[in-house]
């Protein structure tokens, strides 16, 4: 995984901690979890939007 073993994972970690706080890393987590989830449903938005464009190119090009 990128070459990062457990030792550096936990160094990491205990920055991420140090950082933000215990309190504020349960929120931290939420809008990172929130913005991957919008991510992902943009993405699946815009490959329908896509796929949704070429078939409105077919139908014109048909009449």
């Amino acid at each position: 995984m990128f070459g990062l073993g457990t030792s550096e994972l936990i160094i990491i970690l205990v920055l991420v901690l140090i950082i933000f706080g215990a309190g504020k890393l349960p929120n931290v987590g939420k809008s990172l979890g929130e913005g991957l989830r919008n991510f992902k449903d943009g993405m699946k938005d815009g490959s329908a939007d896509k796929k949704d464009g070429d078939k409105d190119q077919i139908d014109q090009n048909k009449s």
